[in-house]
C-alpha cells in the first residue's frame, strides 16, 4: 500500500478589504496548491471569518487559527504593509512558525537597502522571501503569447476583452508566482526549529495568555497543548 502523500495546511495572510484583495488571494491560494500538487492547502481567512461578530471574536479566531497552521504565508504588498498581516507575521514568530513572505509589488516601501519593507519585519529565522515584479511578470506573458500567435501589434480593446486575453496573462503571471511560493514553502518548512525543546511547553501556553484571547484559561491550556503535540508529531517543532 502506497503512504499517503504528506500535506501542510498555510495560514494565507494578507488584505481582504476589496475585490482586488478577494480574487488576488483566491487565485494565488489555489495556484499554490495546484503547483505543489496538492502539499500546501491555503487557509484563507477571508473564507473563515464571519463578519457578524466582534473585532475581538475575529481577531481571537485568526490567531487560534495562526496557531494550528503547519506554516505561513504573509503577502507584504503595497507602499505600506497592511498591519494586521505585521502582527500576523510575528506572532508566527513567536511561535517558531516556518514562514514565506511574498511581494509581487515592484515598488520599493522600506527603509533599508535589502528587503523592499521595513527592516524592523526582516531578518527572522525560519522564514524565505519570494519578491517579484507583477507587472514585469504580466508584460511578458503578453509577449509570449503575442509572438507564439506571430503577432507584432497590440490587440485592440474588443479583442483583447472579448478574447479574455488578459486574464489569460494574470493567470500566467500568478502560476509563476505561485511556483516561486512553492519553492519558498519547501525552503522555510524543511529549516530547523530554532525554539529549544526545554522552553516550547511554557511559550505557548504564554501564546494564549499573552494576546489575551477570550475563554477559559483551562480549556485555552489544553487547545496549546493539542496544537503543540501536532507540531512535535509533524516534526515542525
Amino acid at each position: 500500500m502506497k503512504s499517503k502523500k504528506k500535506s501542510y495546511t498555510v495560514y494565507f495572510a494578507s488584505e481582504l478589504f476589496s475585490l482586488k484583495h478577494l480574487i488576488g488571494n483566491a487565485y494565488l491560494a489555489e495556484a499554490i496548491y495546484e503547483k505543489s500538487h496538492g502539499k500546501y492547502l491555503c487557509v484563507l481567512p477571508q473564507n473563515i471569518e464571519q463578519r457578524r461578530t466582534t473585532a475581538r471574536a475575529i481577531r481571537d479566531h485568526d490567531l487560534r487559527t495562526l496557531l494550528e497552521c503547519d506554516i505561513g504565508l504573509f503577502n507584504y504588498d503595497g507602499t505600506e504593509l497592511d498591519s494586521g498581516t505585521v502582527v500576523e507575521f510575528m506572532f508566527a514568530k513567536f511561535a517558531d512558525i516556518p514562514s514565506v513572505i511574498v511581494r509581487s509589488d515592484f515598488r520599493n516601501g522600506g527603509d533599508q537597502a535589502g528587503d523592499p519593507w521595513n527592516l524592523m519585519t526582516s531578518f527572522y529565522p525560519r522564514t524565505a522571501n519570494v519578491v517579484l515584479n507583477s507587472i514585469g511578470l504580466y508584460k511578458a506573458a503578453t509577449q509570449r503569447r503575442l509572438h507564439a500567435r506571430r503577432r507584432r501589434t497590440k490587440l485592440d480593446d474588443v479583442v483583447r476583452l472579448a478574447g479574455q486575453h488578459s486574464t489569460a496573462d494574470a493567470q500566467a503571471m500568478c502560476e509563476q508566482i505561485a511556483a516561486a511560493c512553492v519553492r519558498a514553502l519547501d525552503k522555510a518548512i524543511a529549516t530547523d526549529p530554532v525554539m529549544p525543546r526545554y522552553v516550547r511547553e511554557e511559550v505557548y501556553q504564554w501564546l494564549a495568555l499573552m494576546p489575551g484571547i477570550k475563554g477559559k484559561q483551562k480549556e485555552l491550556r489544553r487547545e496549546m497543548e493539542r496544537i503543540l503535540e501536532k507540531k512535535v508529531e509533524r516534526d515542525l517543532l
